[in-house]
């Protein structure tokens, strides 16, 4: 007989929220405007820098590929633009809101006293993940598990992290 209190929903990566779904498609957007925004900035700084020809040393170069990025309302995608120079000296466009290889938002560590009492109190570290980032919660490290329940433990001890 299992003793397991914890029920899986079956259908719940097949349930739609209208709302959510709004509010990621809103999000999607308006990050993606920030973004463009921040590579308009980034492209006027090099405006007066010419190739010998004239044309504009420093252009735009595609996207890199989609990712997305765990927040409060869920996954959110985005696309960060790429830039070349046309001179041969190296040159890449970084965003401040998505920099590279994040894949959350900091608003997520807000949630990790829930993690520790839902998680690591009954060892359902998998469940409490899903609960938190989404049923596309996986792949996760044991090395990564092991520092979110470290830095949980010690958030809920009051202890601050150097």
């Amino acid at each position: 007989m299992d003793d397991a209190t914890i029920i899986e929903f079956s259908g719940r990566d097949t349930v739609s929220d209208p709302l959510t779904d709004l509010l990621r498609k809103g999000a999607r957007e308006l990050l993606q405007t920030a973004v463009e925004a921040e590579l308009d900035a980034f492209l006027a700084e090099f405006a007066k820098h010419r190739t010998p020809e004239g044309r504009a040393a420093v252009v735009r170069n595609g996207h890199h590929p989609e990712r997305a990025v765990q927040t409060g309302i869920g996954p959110v995608t985005v696309q960060i633009p790429k830039v070349r120079s046309k001179t041969g000296a190296p040159v890449a466009f970084r965003s401040a809101l998505v920099p590279p290889y994040v894949r959350k938002a900091k608003s997520i560590e807000a949630a990790l006293p829930w993690l520790y009492l839902k998680g690591i109190s009954t060892g359902e570290m998998g469940a409490a993940l899903k609960a938190l980032l989404g049923p596309d919660a996986t792949g996760f490290s044991a090395k990564t598990v092991s520092r979110l329940e470290r830095f949980a433990f010690d958030r809920i001890r009051g202890v601050q992290l150097i």
